[in-house]
């Protein structure tokens, strides 16, 4: 992505529901992660495991991102700066939506 779309998008409102499979996701829900196939050795790892959606992004086309925090991972507190490593970011094909608790 250029420097100006960047800026473009930031700023920019994150949409703070999507629609998948028939369920409304949204910060907090819990979903099971199943990376592509073409994803890297992180990616094996964590297939099948738990997250929480923390947050859902859209790119400059349109597609949405959800930034996943691993259930057993560790989590920031509200006022503490989220550590490199933690988030991850997964494409809608590649989540399946858990039922709430």
């Amino acid at each position: 992505m250029k420097e100006e779309d960047w800026k473009r998008l930031e700023g920019q409102p994150h949409p703070k529901c999507v629609s998948f499979c028939g369920r409304d996701l949204r910060v907090g829900d819990r979903v099971r992660v199943w990376p592509k196939k073409s994803g890297d050795s992180k990616d094996i790892i964590l297939a099948g495991k738990i997250a929480i959606i923390e947050d859902i992004e859209q790119d400059n086309e349109n597609k949405v991102h959800l930034a996943l925090v691993m259930d057993d991972g560790p989590r920031s507190e509200p006022d503490e700066k989220r550590q490199p490593g933690h988030r991850f970011f997964y494409h809608l094909e590649e989540v399946e939506p858990l039922d709430p608790n």
